[in-house]
């Protein structure tokens, strides 16, 4: 992992997209000109492009808009403060794995953000495209009481924290695929995995791993198996600090209400943001797949499918929705 000094000063000088001769960083970094250079190749590992002209300088070849715990604390006041501690990387495997490290200690409030991630996750295993200081990879250690059967719902429940994030900042076509996808008009914003450690029939602390996209670079569409959309794209103009200082303090609201009243309490406006109500949909395992007509969730968040006129509940991380093709 790439976290020393020297890098994190580079990346907040060239930040702003603009050239800053090989005077300036040399100073900045305490290095000779003739040495910027090579400092500058540490951004490959980022996969970042530095781009040279001379009698300019050097700059990045897209700007960037950098995480910083100091800004995001800030917006989120001192009460917050005390509840939550986040620890941000500049480049980390996965939000989610430092998380399920800190969850084994029973670190409740612990948040985990990050520049890139080398090999973020979404469900059932899949890859999740995680670009340097593109977008939010954000996860959250909440610790819960009553074990699993205490958390049925809870994706959809952190589903509806997420749309209400993005619909007040602007992105107000957000739509919910069950059981954790965000959608605008059938692409892809952002996903939602969750994770338990603990005593599956007592207290236990539940991983929550989000990821949005919000300026995706364009060379890496190509790496992206899927339709997919950023608020970029949608006119979303919010900074990534804020962003995130939105994000966990609606988290925090809505895991202390999932707390007392489970899924129920947000059941009603889940179906609202429901994407695929009144659809036929065919819902795919690895072992089956089942097309029915969706009708919306129960107040355990299960799935309800009319297949050939049968109402039947679906539940399970393992049990995906897409959309049947005509």
């Amino acid at each position: 992992m790439l976290s020393d000094q020297s890098l994190l000063i580079l990346l907040r000088t060239l930040a702003d997209g603009e050239f800053h001769s090989g005077e300036e960083l040399g100073l900045l970094l305490g290095v000779s000109r003739t040495a910027v250079w090579k400092q500058l190749q540490k951004l490959d590992g980022l996969g970042l492009v530095a781009e040279s002209v001379k009698g300019r300088g050097y700059r990045l070849a897209r700007a960037l808009d950098l995480l910083d715990v100091d800004v995001i604390n800030a917006s989120l006041g001192p009460e917050l403060q005390q509840s939550l501690h986040i620890t941000s990387f500049l480049q980390t495997d996965s939000t989610s794995v430092r998380a399920m490290e800190a969850a084994a200690d029973a670190a409740h409030g612990r948040a985990f953000i990050a520049e890139q991630q080398t090999a973020g996750r979404g469900r059932r295993g899949r890859a999740w495209v995680s670009p340097f200081g593109a977008n939010i990879y954000l996860s959250l250690v909440w610790s819960f009481q009553g074990g699993a059967a205490a958390l049925s719902g809870l994706s959809l429940a952190v589903g509806v924290a997420c749309a209400r994030v993005l619909r007040t900042s602007g992105a107000d076509q957000v739509a919910l695929k069950w059981p954790n996808d965000l959608l605008v008009d059938g692409k892809k914003l952002g996903g939602i995995l969750l994770e338990m450690t603990g005593d599956p029939a007592g207290e236990c602390q539940v991983v929550i791993g989000i990821g949005i996209n919000v300026a995706m670079p364009s060379e890496q569409a190509e790496s992206i198996d899927q339709a997919w959309v950023d608020l970029r794209g949608l006119g979303v103009t919010l900074s990534r600090n804020a962003l995130v200082a939105k994000l966990l303090a609606e988290l925090v609201a809505v895991l202390e209400h999932f707390a007392l009243e489970g899924f129920a309490g947000f059941k009603a406006e889940w179906l609202a943001l429901d994407a695929f109500a009144n659809q036929i949909v065919t819902l795919s395992s690895a072992a089956r797949a089942v097309s029915g007509l969706a009708q919306g969730v129960d107040d355990s968040g299960a799935l309800i499918v009319s297949v050939d006129g049968e109402r039947r509940l679906f539940h399970g991380g393992e049990v995906s929705l897409r959309a049947s093709v005509s």
